[in-house]
């Protein structure tokens, strides 16, 4: 089944349009996820809403929007008043300019989505756009109106497709110079410069998505596999902490020569973690609800 668009509209170029359909690059939709459960029962949790004052649960028809003036001082604002500024789609993305995809600075790039032909009519106008982009090995900017917020999109050639990536504002970009600017000017030797290099060199390679290996994700999978099965889960011995190093240079030499010791010590950390040494706790007694649950 051919997956469900998350938005439909135009492609404009110029006076060049074709229709196209949105979808999400992305999914989390693999990973493993947690729900809060009551220990007693093992039944879920529900949450709800409690005035922070009184302590009261709120109904579903008392809540509502507050902008926060001043600690503890609210202006409430009104769902037909967030919808008088809401801006409306005309479900077009109108091409604005073209700029170097160098240009753009990697902390804007936000959410990725495929951009593809809506239909077969589609096809031809997409294709002359797509082509274009790729003689011209430039990158697109329009506005795109997602869930009623404007966005800047920037679009490029990815295979027979495009790839369009949202963009953030200016304003939720936090300035680098608050983090980087005591960091202080140390006179670094050319020797020291140099050994760094080497293992910079040691370590080459191309970039490769396929080598990336979430171990966490794995070892979570592990853990619920095998509490569900009702093995018994053994927790790892506590790693000895390295200690400090007094020497930059002795660390850059040692470096060199370890190669890729560290990474194969890593892998075999998180090993331990799944399957570990030591036997867990047992609870000295189960409530008569658990137990019938489980029954």
């Amino acid at each position: 089944m051919a997956p469900r668009a998350y938005w439909k509209g135009t492609l404009k170029l110029s006076l060049v349009s074709c229709p196209v359909a949105l979808y999400p690059a992305t999914t989390a939709a693999e990973k493993t996820r947690f729900h809060m459960i009551n220990r007693e029962t093992g039944n879920r949790l529900k949450q709800q809403m409690v005035d922070s004052e009184t302590g009261d649960v709120v109904e579903s028809d008392q809540k509502g929007r507050g902008y926060e003036l001043r600690k503890g001082k609210y202006v409430e604002i009104e769902p037909e008043e967030l919808e008088a500024v809401q801006i409306e789609s005309n479900h077009t993305i109108d091409i604005e300019s073209f700029v170097p995809s160098e240009e753009i600075d990697q902390r804007y790039l936000n959410h990725p989505y495929y951009i593809a032909p809506d239909g077969k009519a589609a096809v031809d106008a997409f294709a002359v756009i797509r082509d274009a982009m790729k003689d011209q090995d430039r990158v697109a900017l329009a506005k795109i109106v997602l869930t009623n917020r404007e966005h800047i999109i920037a679009i490029e050639p990815l295979g027979k497709g495009l790839l369009g990536t949202t963009l953030r504002f200016p304003y939720e970009l936090r300035d680098e110079d608050e983090f980087f600017g005591d960091i202080k000017s140390p006179k670094i030797t050319k020797d020291m410069v140099e050994l760094a290099g080497h293992i910079l060199h040691t370590k080459a390679a191309h970039f490769d998505p396929s080598k990336f290996k979430d171990e966490y994700e794995t070892a979570l999978k592990a853990l619920v596999k095998r509490k569900a099965s009702g093995k018994t889960i053994k927790l790892p011995e506590p790693e000895e902490r390295p200690s400090n190093v007094v020497s930059l240079m002795d660390a850059l030499k040692q470096s060199l020569k370890g190669g890729g010791r560290g990474k194969k010590s890593a892998a075999k950390s998180h090993a331990r973690r799944a399957t570990g040494r030591r036997p867990a706790a047992k609870k000295a007694h189960r409530s008569t609800a658990r137990q019938r649950k489980a029954g």
